[in-house]
């Protein structure tokens, strides 16, 4: 299956540093969490996070900025 169009995720995250970092975390657990005994076709943990975040079943938290005291 191919991966959704970058001008598409866009719209979803404020920027490619976002959509980068956000798919590779959940690579990461996707990765971590699959059986290593299973050799079946499935697409590739990157390819899943993308079109998670595409789907919106994944959520993007930002961290809070702190306001600076005068």
């Amino acid at each position: 299956m191919k991966q959704p169009s970058i001008d598409y995720l866009l719209k979803k995250v404020d920027s490619k540093y976002v959509l980068a970092v956000a798919a590779a975390k959940r690579a990461r657990v996707l990765t971590e969490t699959r059986n290593s005994g299973d050799n079946s076709k499935e697409m590739k943990p990157v390819i899943t996070a993308l079109w998670e975040i595409a789907d919106d079943e994944l959520v993007i938290e930002k961290p809070q900025r702190h306001k600076k005291i005068k």
